[in-house]
């Protein structure tokens, strides 16, 4: 007897009433969040700095498991930079990276925000210096370089190298000549992006020989032209900027691959020649 009434008993639905009033309530919790983030959004563009920092930081403390969490740690941190609080936002960058290692976009933008506060707190900040040399570490050429640039405002010579990388990249080519003067280190001029070259691959499923496209590195912006949707998605995915990639490039070697992407249809890669 009591087999079949155990079973008929687990056959009981859910209580729908209850899952009618958690639906509306979910729904309500997840306004109210989203209206704390326009609050401080507008709050940071009114230049209320202090006032936004706190709403951002009320928002991760009722909404922990939301989905919006990496944006309104990326905001808090940058309303605290733009707050003057360099200590405070380097601290915040440093969460954020810590917490969200995959926002791949956002966490460049933390990182390059990140090197600038502590190269303004050189000198002040215990944590600045070193985390400046840590930065020299770092797998972006970019990152290593705004490093670089700022630990030669105080002379350290542990800058260097990544000056003379920076000399290959046009957007960063003569502040890092500069700084190397001043570090007594004479500039060496990058080889000239005319005589450097992207080669593009496009292997289609099923064929045998992929099509190869040379393009010069200053025409580096339009290997877009070439992608997919699809494969657009995923080099945004995999932190790779196409709209600064002749930057990249400069700075790597002959023989480098520069990225691979592949979707249902062909497989991509480009090199550096």
């Amino acid at each position: 007897m009591m087999l079949p009434l155990l079973l008929s008993l687990s056959l009981i639905p859910a209580n729908p009433a209850f899952e009618m009033r958690e639906v509306p309530r979910r729904a309500a919790r997840e306004a109210s969040g989203n209206g704390l983030l326009r609050e401080a959004k507008s709050l940071r563009y009114a230049q209320r700095f202090f006032e936004a920092a706190a709403l951002y930081r009320r928002y991760l403390s009722e909404h922990p498991g939301s989905g919006r969490n990496a944006e309104a740690r990326f905001w808090l941190a940058a309303t605290l930079e733009q707050d003057q609080r360099w200590d405070e936002a380097a601290s915040a960058y440093t969460d954020f990276l810590a917490r969200h290692p995959d926002e791949r976009m956002l966490g460049k933008e933390a990182k390059l925000n990140r090197v600038r506060c502590w190269g303004i707190r050189q000198g002040q900040s215990p944590a600045a210096t070193p985390g400046l040399l840590a930065a020299l570490g770092d797998e972006t050429p970019e990152i290593r370089v705004a490093a670089a640039l700022q630990l030669a405002r105080t002379r350290n010579p542990r800058a260097v190298e990544s000056l003379k990388v920076g000399l290959g990249m046009p957007a960063y080519a003569d502040a890092c000549s500069l700084a190397l003067i001043g570090l007594g280190v004479k500039p060496v001029p990058a080889p000239s992006m005319a005589n450097q070259f992207l080669v593009m691959r496009i292997r289609e499923k099923g064929k045998g020989e992929p099509v190869t496209i040379r393009l010069a590195l200053g025409l580096a912006r339009a290997l877009e032209n070439y992608l997919t949707d699809e494969q657009i998605r995923q080099a945004h995915t995999k932190g790779i900027e196409l709209g600064n990639l002749s930057d990249r490039a400069a700075s790597l070697p002959k023989g480098s691959i520069l990225f691979s992407v592949e979707d249902g249809k062909s497989n991509v890669t480009v090199t550096v020649e």
